[in-house]
């Protein structure tokens, strides 16, 4: 599994880092989202899902 943010979608509403913090952030000065770990563990698939849920501008795809 691959976690992508679609740089040119993202709004920064921070849904995903309040979803999965574990995978997400929102630092201050930052211009989007972080993927802290794009190829997380298959356990974590679920909460991905959710990320890309609750994502208003659906930014966030999951590959793999």
């Amino acid at each position: 599994m691959r976690i992508i943010v679609d740089k040119s979608r993202c709004d920064m509403h921070g849904d995903c880092v309040v979803e999965v913090p574990e995978l997400f952030d929102l630092e201050d000065d930052a211009d989007e989202v972080t993927v802290l770990d794009e190829e997380p563990p298959e356990e974590l698939r679920g909460k991905a899902e959710r990320a890309v849920t609750v994502c208003p501008v659906a930014a966030i795809k999951i590959e793999g």
